[in-house]
């Protein structure tokens, strides 16, 4: 008998945030502490997983080093590494832009905070994962993290609204996902990405109707986590009815987990199919631009505009995709600096409009700069860094997806993505006009906490670096890949 490989150095920043996810909750029902202490779990957790990351790079020599342990369910290589840093980033930075909401749930901040590490755990074996079972795990213990955590504070009707609309619409695409999964499976005879693309590398499929059916289906069920068009309806409902104080995170785990996977399975299992899947991929970029800056125009709501700006983020990240694996460090370098920038801009709203709260109009940032030009200053950054204006990483971002897929053959594309990126602009300073521009009402001075302070600091240094100096960060990206 031939047992598989069992490598727990491969899942050891996971087995990390486990323990501490467990620690939150054994500690909680036992002693009932101070928020504080299981706030030090959670970084203690994510700061050990990120040693442990590191350790996982330096051991692996070059770019193409992959080992493929637990019997070919997951692969140790720098990609599965580089995507754990983005989520532990975000983690990190939603624990501490969300702080207030977590001191305000009392006993709950337990529940909370362990499902934030559960979820990073979930999207991380998405990223990490070279088998098809293993990413509908990984899909699902994350994105059942999140439905819980939607509706957390159980006091207002948006919240449990929210809840239910991403629980029914999460729940009916998993399930488009593993139909998919199903029919690919019934194409090739394998549920491994590395037996699929071998697979198709040693036969001509005289009649490949069943395997792209299922591959259809697979890019519409991570369509739906991403929030691309015709997929993104849940977004704008769920963002605004959720706590504020856990959006940010939400957001951002849910996109980097979504485009992990598509990408795993896209540039590792179907490189051959690369004419097939890459036309249906340029119209779903296409259309999710147009649709989320026209939609994003309109909306009183920042929140509602953030959603719908993260829906023409998601087009100019599948601008990215529809190259294939050359583009891959591009890819990464935007989803690394547009997730901090996210993040940074719902903590700025939890901070200005109530982290348990579910309303943020427009109106309630005027004068901001005003009452508090830190957060002001703050936001403005962030805003410009998902316009895509020079000197931002934004612009550093989108220049990368935008290149690669003009190489690749789709200049209709590229064109239609900075018409809109030149239109997306007014989204992002209609707000900044508020700010500034307009005089402050009644409301009290928005105070965010010290760790949203610090927080808020990092993002605005990271938007500006690495729009300034992106080598170091596109070199780390390119390092992760073997193309």
């Amino acid at each position: 008998m031939i047992f598989p490989e069992v490598s727990w150095a491969a899942i050891a920043p996971e087995i990390a945030l486990v323990a501490g996810a467990v620690a939150i909750l054994m500690v909680d029902v036992q002693w009932k502490p101070h928020t504080r202490v299981l706030g030090g779990i959670v970084a203690l957790a994510v700061v050990s997983a990120a040693v442990l990351s590191v350790g996982q790079w330096l051991r692996l020599d070059t770019p193409g080093d992959i080992t493929t342990p637990f019997g070919g369910m997951i692969a140790f290589d720098r990609i599965s590494v580089l995507a754990r840093f983005v989520l532990l980033a975000v983690a990190a930075m939603g624990v501490a832009g969300g702080w207030r909401l977590f001191e305000r749930l009392g006993r709950r901040a337990a529940e909370a905070l362990a499902l934030v590490l559960l979820a990073t755990v979930g999207f991380s074996f998405m990223a990490s994962s070279i088998h098809l079972v293993m990413i509908f795990l990984g899909l699902e213990v994350g994105s059942i993290s999140l439905y819980v955590l939607a509706g957390i504070t159980r006091e207002r009707t948006e919240s449990d609204e929210a809840a239910m609309k991403y629980f029914l619409l999460g729940s009916f695409a998993s399930a488009v996902f593993i139909y998919g999964v199903a029919l690919t499976f019934a194409g090739t005879g394998r549920l491994a990405l590395l037996g699929q693309r071998a697979f198709l590398d040693a036969n001509i499929l005289t009649r490949p109707a069943v395997l792209l059916i299922g591959l259809a289906l697979v890019i519409v069920g991570l369509g739906f986590k991403v929030s691309a068009v015709p997929f993104h309806t849940w977004a704008p409902d769920v963002y605004q009815g959720a706590p504020a104080g856990v959006v940010g995170f939400m957001a951002a785990g849910a996109k980097i987990g979504g485009f992990a996977a598509l990408t795993r399975i896209l540039f590792t299992a179907f490189p051959s199919m690369t004419d097939e899947w890459s036309s249906v991929v340029a119209a779903i970029a296409a259309v999710s631009i147009a649709v989320g800056v026209v939609l994003a125009l309109v909306q009183d709501d920042v929140r509602r505009m953030l959603a719908y700006s993260g829906v023409a983020h998601a087009g100019f990240i599948l601008t990215g995709v529809v190259a294939g694996a050359t583009a891959t460090t591009g890819i990464w370098f935007y989803l690394a600096v547009y997730t901090v920038q996210l993040v940074a801009g719902f903590a700025i709203v939890a901070a200005v409009t109530g982290s348990a709260g579910s309303r943020s109009d427009l109106g309630a940032f005027a004068g901001l700069a005003t009452r508090s030009p830190f957060l002001a200053g703050a936001f403005t950054v962030a805003l410009l860094g998902m316009a895509g204006i020079p000197l931002t990483s934004g612009f550093v971002a989108k220049f990368g997806v935008f290149v690669s897929a003009w190489q690749a053959g789709f200049e209709w594309l590229v064109i239609v993505a900075v018409l809109a990126s030149v239109i997306a602009f007014g989204v992002y300073l209609r707000v900044i006009v508020v700010m500034y521009m307009r005089e402050p009402g009644d409301d009290a001075p928005a105070i965010p906490t010290v760790a949203a302070r610090w927080m808020l600091v990092a993002a605005t240094v990271v938007t500006i670096l690495f729009g300034v100096l992106p080598q170091p960060l596109l070199d780390l990206a390119r390092n992760a890949f073997s193309v």
